[in-house]
C-alpha cells in the first residue's frame, strides 16, 4: 500500500512540475506563432509535443505522470522543449527513476557520520566559514568560524535535541531570521528548491517527508514556496548577512560536493570575503573570537560594544 501511495504522489509531482516548468515559457520564447486568444500565457501540452517530437496523446500521458517507462532519449527532449536548466533536468530524471515499474526505489539511505578527517579539513580553515550539510539542510559539522557566523542560527530554538542545527527549519520558522539574512526571500526560496530536489533523490526518507511536513504545516511562507516546484542542487553565490555582532556582512559562497557515502548527499559550504574590503575585516574579527574560547562565549567588551 505504501508503494501505491507512493506512486499516486510521485504522479502528482510530475504532473505539477512539468505544468509549472511548461507555464513559465511563451510561445514567443519557443519560436512559436502567437495568437491572442490564447487562454494560457504559457505553452500549451500540444505545443509541448510538437517542440519535444512526440504526439499529444503521448505528452499528456506523460504529464500525467505516467513517466516510468519513459527513454532517456524521450525525457532529454522534453527537457529541451521546456528549457529545463540542468538541475530541473536532475530532478525530472530522478523522479523517473523513483517511478519505474518493476524497479524499487533504493531503501532508505543510513546517516552517517563525519570522519574525523573531514573535521580535521574544516578546522584547518582559519580563515573561511566552513561547514557541511546534508541533504535535509541538516548542518552536521562545522568549523569554529561557522559556528561564530552563523551564531543565530546555532542558538536558535530549532536546533534538535543534540544542538545541531537545520537551516530550512531556521529559515522558515525562525522569526529571527528575517534580520539575519538581508536576502531572506531568496534564501527562503533557494532552501525550499534544494529540499524539493531531495525529495525526488531520496522518496523514501522519512525523516525529509517528516521535516517537509513539519514546514508545511508550521509555514505559510513555505506552502508557497514548496508550490512553485522550483528545483537546487547547487547552491553558491553571494550572501549578505547582519551579524548580530560585526554588523554587514556581504560574503562569497562554495558549494562543493562532499562524497561520505555510497548515496546520501552532503555539501561542503565555505564562505569567504573579497580581501580588502569591510566585511573582510569583520570576518576576520570574528575569526579571532571563534579561536579565543571566552571571547567566542561573550564576544563583547565590557563596554557592550564590539571591539573593531
Amino acid at each position: 500500500m505504501k508503494d501505491m501511495d507512493q506512486q499516486a504522489g510521485n504522479r502528482g509531482e510530475i504532473r505539477d512540475f512539468l505544468a509549472s516548468r511548461r507555464a513559465k515559457i511563451t510561445p514567443a520564447q519557443a519560436g512559436l506563432p502567437t495568437s491572442a486568444r490564447r487562454r494560457v500565457a504559457g505553452l500549451r501540452r500540444e505545443e509541448v509535443a510538437v517542440l519535444a517530437g512526440v504526439s499529444t496523446e503521448w505528452y499528456t500521458r506523460l504529464e500525467k505522470g505516467h513517466i516510468g517507462g519513459v527513454s532517456e532519449d524521450v525525457l532529454d527532449a522534453v527537457a529541451r522543449a521546456l528549457r529545463l536548466d540542468d538541475d530541473e533536468r536532475s530532478y525530472l530524471f530522478d523522479l523517473a527513476r523513483s517511478s519505474r515499474a518493476g524497479s524499487r526505489t533504493p531503501s532508505r539511505r543510513r546517516d552517517v557520520e563525519v570522519p574525523p578527517r573531514v573535521q580535521w579539513l574544516l578546522d584547518s580553515m582559519t580563515m573561511s566559514s566552513a561547514f557541511v550539510r546534508n541533504g535535509r539542510t541538516d548542518v552536521i559539522a562545522g568549523n569554529p568560524l561557522a559556528r561564530a557566523l552563523y551564531a543565530p542560527m546555532f542558538g536558535s530554538a530549532t536546533v534538535d535535541g543534540r544542538g545541531r542545527p537545520n537551516i530550512a527549519r531556521y529559515v522558515f520558522l525562525d522569526p529571527g531570521a528575517h534580520d539575519f539574512f538581508v536576502d531572506r526571500d531568496a534564501a527562503g526560496r533557494a532552501t525550499a528548491a534544494l529540499l524539493r530536489a531531495e525529495a525526488a533523490r531520496e522518496p523514501r526518507d522519512r525523516a525529509l517527508r517528516d521535516l517537509i511536513g513539519e514546514l508545511s504545516t508550521l509555514s505559510p511562507e513555505f506552502r508557497d514556496q514548496w508550490a512553485a516546484h522550483d528545483v537546487l542542487i547547487r547552491h553558491d553565490g553571494i550572501k549578505r548577512l547582519r551579524h548580530p555582532e560585526v554588523g554587514h556582512l556581504e560574503l562569497t559562497f562554495q558549494d562543493l560536493d562532499l562524497p561520505l557515502s555510497g548515496r546520501a548527499v552532503h555539501n561542503l559550504i565555505i564562505y569567504t570575503a573579497e580581501p580588502g574590503t569591510a566585511s573582510e575585516d569583520r570576518l576576520k574579527l570574528l575569526a579571532s573570537w571563534s579561536a579565543t574560547p571566552s571571547r567566542a562565549a561573550d564576544p563583547l567588551d565590557q563596554s557592550g560594544a564590539p571591539t573593531s
